[in-house]
């Protein structure tokens, strides 16, 4: 087996509040459609440990890490903003998921040719050093890639972001940063109302419009992206796997449908047998319409394990 999955419990503890489109279900829609699709068996389940507070101070200020920590309720929930909350739960799914992006890099780094994908809640890549934001409280695939370069010295690492919102708050952290070449490709205009123009050079950011088929969504990330990535030439590739741009999901204006994300999985992990000794982590950002996110993600996977 060469594709581990991360998805801790507690994920589902997390609890945004009634019709909050970031729910407990999406974790059992994964986890029920990897069942159902017969994938479930080639797939190695490991465990997921709490990042540390040293982990989550290679991104997020001390402030804000304390800010997290010390307003989670004992009952009822805490917003942040208009889109993000605390509950009871909320600490423990925080640390575990992005503790997944870190075993999935130890996981990894341990070997060639392996892949992981994280389900996890709460997302991440709205997530500033200073801020939680658009459904995000720490920046789960940021602290994972901090992780690598200082626990195993990688030295380049591509980060790549499909979810159809901007992943502002990775450009953020990561702008500038020459040992990272972030490329996102998002719905514009959408929230979060960024990505033109890119923060640095080492931001490869491709708006899309609203209403364009998954042939143009391919088009333009392939004609914005490849080149790029293979000159970078990565030795870990991240994704923030979102599956928002679905043509079923009502936040989205994209037409996606399963076998794009399947496609664009398959060229990431080409990528990676090039220059990375085919090592990639995948971790959930986004997708709301449960049945597709099910299906979109055993896509994903199916792709990640070239099954």
């Amino acid at each position: 087996m060469n594709l581990a999955f991360f998805s801790p419990d507690a994920g589902l503890e997390h609890d945004n509040g009634p019709g909050h489109p970031e729910c407990p279900e999406r974790l059992s829609a994964i986890r029920d459609q990897l069942v159902a699709s017969g994938l479930d068996p080639w797939v190695l389940h490991r465990e997921a440990f709490p990042a540390t507070r040293a982990d989550l101070r290679r991104v997020h200020t001390r402030d804000f890490i304390d800010t997290i920590q010390q307003h989670v309720p004992e009952g009822g929930r805490v917003m942040l903003d208009g889109d993000t909350a605390l509950s009871p739960g909320s600490r423990e799914a925080a640390l575990l998921a992005a503790g997944a992006g870190i075993g999935a890099v130890d996981w990894v780094m341990g070997a060639a040719n392996r892949r992981a994908f994280c389900a996890v809640r709460p997302p991440g890549h709205h997530a500033r050093a200073d801020r939680a934001a658009g459904f995000c409280l720490f920046n789960n695939v940021v602290i994972a890639a901090r992780h690598a370069q200082e626990r195993h010295g990688v030295g380049r690492i591509a980060i790549v972001d499909f979810d159809v919102h901007h992943g502002d708050g990775t450009e953020s952290l990561v702008a500038g940063d020459d040992a990272i070449l972030f490329a996102s490709a998002f719905e514009h205009p959408a929230y979060p109302g960024s990505g033109i123009p890119p923060l640095a050079d080492n931001c490869l950011n491709v708006p899309v419009p609203g209403g364009s088929s998954g042939e143009q969504w391919r088009d333009a990330v392939a004609g914005a992206w490849f080149d790029a990535l293979d000159a970078f030439a990565p030795e870990l590739v991240l994704i923030s796997a979102g599956f928002d741009a679905h043509r079923e999901d009502e936040l989205s204006r994209l037409l996606l449908a399963e076998d794009d994300y399947a496609w664009i999985t398959r060229e990431l992990v080409a990528l990676a047998e090039r220059h990375a000794d085919g090592r990639v982590v995948s971790m959930l950002e986004g997708g709301y319409a449960l049945s597709a996110l099910g299906r979109s993600v055993v896509a994903h996977m199916r792709a990640l394990a070239a099954l």
